[in-house]
């Protein structure tokens, strides 16, 4: 197993077949740079373009179709003291009455990024918010492997080969599947927050460049059809699509699937999710929202609850 270090100087605003910046193997880990969603790096320096320039491609050596790559976030740490936001709430968030009085306007808010003390705060923050300083909680917004097919698809959006699904969840902690649909899996991340409420309802958390550590696994013959997770807090499956009703129905039936692989009948899966399902809520600003079906820690088959 090799610790790999990666600061590249090209990057890409889509998931796709693009020729890898690095080769590893399985069980290698990553320390990579990554820019903010205007492509601006630790520096402040413009090094890509919007929107949510990649790192990347990782080619995973092994990685083949009909694999799923395991990508375990070992570490997500903001790579300068500020970050911004866009003011505003998205139309599609509010009641369409409400939609002009809360639409996104003006110049960024700028944020001061602490992380000695892990928090961040508005530099100039307005009326009745003067005080309000929040715990640092950094995730990864946008990452995920290249799509079947030889298509490469804007980090504006997320599909089943993941993307820019923005659930604050992605965090240090957590590992997450990805269906393979080409060789070498070709792997993207970024789009780094300092924090980020559900939803990302404004179109942006505290966007800033980050430092982030990952370390593969390959699961070989393992065709999952949507991404998967655990984390401390259970199982997941995560859904993109519009309408919400249909990323709900992606992650649903993922959840379902795996339990079905885990041994449980549709009756019993039914049952199981019925009671103990837990839905969160991704991204509902992009094209295609997010939506993650979990199944808490110790109701899993063969746990001790399930």
């Amino acid at each position: 197993m090799t610790h790999h270090r990666l600061d590249p100087d090209r990057f890409h605003n889509a998931l796709g077949p693009f020729e890898p910046v690095l080769r590893l193997l399985p069980g290698d880990s990553l320390t990579a740079a990554t820019l903010d969603a205007r492509g601006l790096d630790d520096g402040g320096v413009e090094r890509g373009s919007r929107p949510n320039p990649m790192t990347g491609p990782i080619w995973v050596e092994g990685a083949e179709p009909g694999d799923a790559l395991g990508v375990a976030i070992e570490a997500v740490v903001p790579a300068r003291d500020w970050g911004w936001t866009r003011p505003g709430l998205a139309a599609n968030v509010v009641e369409p009455e409400a939609a002009v009085r809360f639409a996104p306007g003006g110049e960024p808010v700028r944020w001061s990024i602490d992380r000695g003390a892990g928090t961040t705060r508005p530099e100039a923050p307005p009326q009745g918010l003067e005080g309000l300083v929040l715990p640092l909680a950094p995730m990864v917004g946008c990452f995920g492997v290249a799509p079947a097919g030889g298509q490469a698809i804007s980090t504006a959006t997320s599909g089943r080969h993941g993307g820019n699904m923005d659930w604050r969840g992605f965090r240090a902690g957590c590992t997450v599947w990805f269906a393979v649909a080409t060789d070498g899996a070709l792997f993207f991340l970024g789009d780094g927050h300092a924090v980020q409420g559900d939803g990302e309802i404004a179109g942006t958390g505290v966007e800033t460049a980050c430092e982030m550590t990952v370390t593969f696994s390959l699961r070989k013959g393992w065709a999952i059809g949507w991404p998967r997770g655990e984390d401390g807090a259970g199982r997941f499956t995560v859904g993109n699509a519009r309408p919400l009703d249909g990323a709900l129905q992606h992650a649903t039936t993922e959840m379902a699937d795996w339990l079905g692989e885990e041994g449980l009948d549709p009756v019993a899966a039914g049952l199981l999710l019925g009671q103990v399902v837990q839905y969160e809520v991704g991204n509902v600003y992009n094209p295609a929202y997010t939506v993650v079906c979990r199944v808490p820690a110790g109701l899993w088959p063969g746990a001790g609850g399930g």
